[in-house]
């Protein structure tokens, strides 16, 4: 009998404390969880994929049924190189759910056998993202009731390197 997998794609730029939430959560249903950081180089993304991957590996290394990996390709063929049939999504807001029903049914069309789970983040998480941390970073506030340790210091050190 194989294993469920599921994927959770995103650029992670950088990982959130929504997106640990999101994983934990995740870990608990399936038997293995991939998260999948996208490349991404049109989002012009703050961090490296190398430094995505690392910091999603930290935050992530006190889960046993978690891995973390890099990919460039489309992803209906990573969630099959990866022996999975569906992808894990996060709905923060109703707004979210347009553009993920949208990429929902596509991946499908391409896919079949292609599914997509959504979960919702802990209340007290739904207002986190990536850009707002970033902004947030950038400007010299306050960050670190929003992501884990390791990616709290990643940012205070890009922001503080001088230019």
């Amino acid at each position: 009998m194989s294993k469920e997998t599921i994927i959770y794609p995103g650029t992670f730029d950088p990982i959130t404390n929504g997106h640990v939430d999101l994983v934990e959560r995740a870990s608990r249903l399936f038997d293995r969880v991939v998260v999948s950081i996208a490349h991404s180089q049109k989002k012009g993304p703050l961090f490296s994929l190398e430094e995505r991957v690392a910091l999603s590996e930290q935050c992530l290394s006190h889960l046993d049924n978690v891995e973390v990996r890099g990919f460039d390709i489309l992803l209906t063929h990573f969630v099959q190189q990866q022996g999975a049939r569906c992808v894990l999504r996060g709905l923060r807001a109703v707004a979210d759910f347009e553009y993920e029903f949208q990429l929902a049914n596509m991946n499908r069309a391409m896919n079949p056998e292609f599914e997509s789970i959504f979960l919702t983040p802990s209340e007290h998480l739904s207002y986190i993202s990536s850009s707002l941390v970033r902004e947030i970073a950038s400007l010299g506030g306050d960050i670190t009731p929003f992501v884990p340790p390791p990616v709290a210091m990643a940012l205070k050190e890009r922001f503080s390197a001088p230019t």
